[in-house]
């Protein structure tokens, strides 16, 4: 059986990575393209065809609606997201299915068995006037959503998929390239890198102490000065964790303590 043919959309590299490692362990799917840049997706999914697009609906400059409002040919498209309150619209859009970011491998299995049974991705000809209008809502929609900071991060365990609130966060943190939510009683995977955890979450209480850790200033307790400029933020949950604040980042933490 021909492998399908299948092109990549996300602006997390960290996701867009673990995808095609997803797909790559099919042995179903040649990759024929990825990007981080909507801009780029959008010029090449223009004079190329491909079987299916795995496309991220919140990008910035332009979501993933408003890169497929730039097709003339509609292509395949199997959404990857963190929200899921565009689900059922998104099947208007030439949608073979949707999958809830952290991706699960059996979800992606159902998805890939979808494309297959219809046959692959023949593109729809033309951008019917129902379908545009479709299409500019949900950019409309998308674009809202993007510009409101996270209320709650989306990870999966096992079949089920959770809601964790982010006040309820202490800190993110990210190890061997997977980034981590650490509450009171666990830790979670999330398909965030910590630099855009670090944008949603400005006006969160969230502050970068590290390169790879953002913090959440609700949960510091104490603060100690450390070798070579650094210091330790002791928090205040359950196991007083004791992270390190790396020198070019304390004076951050301290004006956002309100310290001098």
């Amino acid at each position: 059986m021909n492998r399908l043919r299948a092109y990549l959309v996300d602006d997390e590299s960290l996701a867009l990575r673990r995808l095609a490692r997803l797909l790559n362990a099919t042995r179903r799917v040649e990759i024929v393209g990825s990007t981080t840049n909507p801009l780029t997706a959008a010029e090449f999914l223009s004079s190329n065809e491909v079987d299916v697009v795995f496309l991220d609906i919140h990008m910035p400059r332009m979501n993933g609606f408003e890169v497929l409002a730039r097709l003339v040919n509609q292509p395949r498209v199997v959404f990857t997201t963190a929200y899921d309150q565009y689900a059922l619209k998104a099947f208007d859009v030439n949608c073979i299915d949707y999958l809830l970011k952290p991706i699960d491998p059996a979800h992606l299995e159902r998805a890939l068995k979808k494309i297959e049974s219809t046959g692959g991705g023949e593109a729809a000809p033309g951008l019917e006037p129902r379908l545009l209008s479709i299409l500019e809502e949900l950019s409309q929609r998308a674009s809202n959503t993007g510009s409101k900071s996270l209320d709650r991060i989306c990870t999966r365990v096992g079949e089920k998929i959770l809601l964790i609130d982010v006040a309820k966060i202490s800190h993110f943190y990210a190890r061997d390239r997977i980034t981590y939510a650490a509450t009171d009683n666990k830790t979670f995977i999330v398909d965030f890198t910590i630099a855009a955890l670090e944008e949603s979450l400005r006006e969160k209480d969230f502050v970068r102490i590290h390169r790879a850790v953002l913090l959440n200033l609700t949960f510091v307790d104490e603060l100690h000065r450390w070798f070579g400029g650094r210091l330790i933020a002791r928090l205040k949950d359950k196991n007083r964790t004791e992270l390190t604040v790396a020198r070019n980042y304390a004076r951050l933490l301290r004006q956002s303590l309100g310290l001098k």
